[in-house]
């Protein structure tokens, strides 16, 4: 799957005005909408979107000492309480959320109520933490503000063309309740970059390899200049897409050694790869290459989860975008969703037996954001409690991000993001994948 092209942007856009050039769309789309117009009286992105060494976002505005905004204050009231670490329920749950973070969260009555606060009555519904998604492609503010409404407050990109996820990254931080709090991956290291060469001056030399980007000075190159960019991650692939009629996605178009030299230039900058893969034989490559998260995976192995459990390394199948190949109106296509989804499901319970941690997403693109919580519910369609597929949503994808210590919970200290559902979703997982109700940083949307 993967990544549809993207115009470029204004090639006035630099490298050092992609950060100014956000936080001016940021302004800019915060005047036009009300919902951020809310926003900017009470502030914005929450200081708990800030990195962890394992390859969150850091933040921008704190490395030149800048103050960072605060999130909203609001007191969800009344609902019945969710926590996925713990699995503990807790009815009649009261959640203060300060300044965009939980101050404190319990059964009423145990949390003090500040005087005057804005209250959210959740009465009749189930309070769980913001979802995350570990695989989506968000190219322009639609498509952030999209993923943010169904439930996905946090995420992690799989790549953009242009470097738009990195400006997406800087919207989230000025304006929440616009965008996702966002782990970013700038452009795909792979073989043909197309009219990515464009994305920065610096990969322009790039477009006249014979052979692509393979030498192992052109993949530190594309690595490097990501990093310069400011990307959180690095993306690469070692199988062609799955998306498109014309190629094989079980091809492999890069070696251990290629994907070696790729994830010793990021683990030199202390970031990890996620990796692109299908095939066995090159799931076990980005594996043993040192991938932090392998993403679809459809055939991997036993020999390459059991690989996988021993180095901690994530899968991330992306059961949703499979799924969506076999609703395509294109015969080829079709009959790869239908042929790769339940290989993939019994993949994904197999690693969830042998303890191979799991992290939720959707690879959406082209425009269709899909909900994460159809990841969830197909996380549960393949043999995982609702517990734990839930878990690949909050706790699980949570860790991956290197955002643990701030989301996948409501509890003091973690991020003000929450979602409203009508139901249990532990009876009901098909529940989270349309929200009553999101909470961005203590604002509600």
């Amino acid at each position: 799957m993967c990544l549809e092209a993207t115009p470029p942007p204004s090639p006035s856009v630099t490298r050092r005005g992609v950060l100014a050039g956000a936080a001016a769309l940021a302004g800019t789309v915060a005047a036009s909408g009300t919902a951020a117009a809310a926003i900017s009286s009470t502030g914005a992105a929450s200081s708990t979107g800030a990195a962890s060494s394992t390859g969150a976002a850091s933040s921008t505005g704190a490395a030149r000492g800048e103050r960072t905004p605060a999130g909203g204050d609001l007191v969800i009231r009344g609902g019945t309480l969710l926590d996925p670490a713990t699995g503990e329920v807790t009815e009649n749950a009261v959640v203060v959320i300060e300044r965009g973070t939980v101050r404190a969260a319990g059964r009423e009555g145990a949390v003090a109520v500040p005087q005057g606060a804005e209250i959210l009555d959740a009465h009749g519904h189930w309070v769980l933490p913001g979802l995350v998604d570990a695989h989506i492609h968000l190219s322009t503010a639609a498509e952030a503000r999209d993923a943010v409404r169904q439930g996905a407050t946090s995420a992690r990109s799989g790549s953009t063309t242009f470097y738009q996820d990195i400006a997406v990254r800087e919207l989230a931080r000025h304006s929440p309740a616009l965008a996702p709090r966002l782990t970013a991956a700038g452009v795909f290291v792979t073989p043909d970059l197309g009219d990515t060469v464009l994305a920065d001056p610096d990969l322009t030399p790039l477009a006249r390899l014979k052979d692509g980007v393979r030498s192992a000075e052109a993949l530190r190159r594309v690595v490097e200049v990501n990093l310069a960019r400011g990307a959180d991650v690095i993306k690469t692939r070692v199988n062609e897409r799955a998306g498109l009629p014309e190629q094989d996605p079980l091809a492999q178009v890069y070696s251990y050694e290629q994907l070696a030299e790729i994830v010793a230039a990021a683990r030199r900058r202390g970031k990890g790869v996620l990796c692109h893969s299908y095939s066995e034989q090159g799931c076990h490559d980005a594996v043993t290459a040192g991938v932090r998260s392998l993403e679809h995976g459809a055939f991997v192995g036993e020999r390459t989860l059991r690989e996988m459990r021993r180095r901690g390394t994530y899968f991330t199948p992306t059961l949703t975008a499979i799924a969506g190949l076999a609703e395509s109106t294109n015969p080829i296509l079709a009959e790869r969703g239908r042929t790769y989804l339940p290989v993939l499901k019994r993949a994904v319970l197999a690693a969830h037996e042998l303890g191979v941690p799991l992290a939720a997403g959707t690879d959406s693109s082209g425009g269709t954001v899909r909900p994460i919580g159809r990841e969830v519910e197909l996380m549960r369609a393949a043999g995982l409690s609702a517990l734990d597929a839930i878990r690949t949503a909050t706790t699980g994808a949570a860790r991956l991000l290197g955002v643990d210590r701030a989301v996948g919970r409501l509890a003091r200290g973690y991020a003000g993001d929450a979602i409203l559902v009508p139901g249990d979703p532990l009876t009901d997982v098909t529940l989270l994948k349309h929200p009553t109700r999101v909470i961005r940083a203590g604002i509600p949307l």
